[in-house]
């Protein structure tokens, strides 16, 4: 991949980002889960931030048409899953989970699944060390989104077992 095919790879990942952004906040908003709410605005403000240090990046990348010497190579780093467990422990265990939950979960496993094969392709691309670097960082992160967004499925499609595989409980029959 070429200089060119990377730079509009990366435009493509800005759309993307953009509009995944705006899928977790809609999801945020419509539904009554406080576990969705807090899940979804989460991972859109990680969301954001790529979007944010994505544009910066390309900015700078196009003027010079060479990845940047400025672009810092770290993101902020979320592991949803402890969000989805300390929100567990703070809610109402009886939160009614509408079908377009588990719709918005499932459709943002595949945002995010293709996300980590985007970052992947990029950094795969790179001859840059910091270029290299940074995508992968991306790839890395989307891919924690996406393990996430698989145990919230986990939960939304039962809550009783995804409680028992998270608290640890043992059946030992004493």
């Amino acid at each position: 991949m070429d200089e060119k095919e990377r730079l509009s790879a990366l435009e493509v990942a800005l759309g993307n980002e953009t509009k995944e952004r705006d899928f977790y906040l809609r999801n945020a908003e419509r539904t009554n889960n406080p576990l969705g709410k807090a899940m979804f605005r989460r991972i859109a403000e990680d969301e954001l931030e790529h979007y944010e240090r994505l544009k910066e990046l390309h900015v700078k990348w196009a003027s010079q048409d060479k990845w940047p010497e400025t672009i810092p190579l770290t993101v902020n780093n979320t592991d949803i899953r402890d969000i989805l467990v300390n929100t567990l422990r703070n809610i109402d265990k009886s939160a009614v989970t509408d079908p377009g939950d588990l719709e918005a979960i499932r459709t943002a496993v595949d945002f995010e699944e293709k996300g980590v094969r985007l970052y992947k392709d990029l950094a795969a691309a790179s001859t840059d060390t910091r270029e290299k670097d940074f995508f992968t960082l991306l790839s890395m992160i989307e891919y924690e989104h996406f393990r996430s967004l698989r145990d919230a499925e986990e939960y939304f499609e039962d809550p009783t077992s995804w409680f028992i595989k998270a608290e640890h409980h043992t059946l030992d029959g004493a």
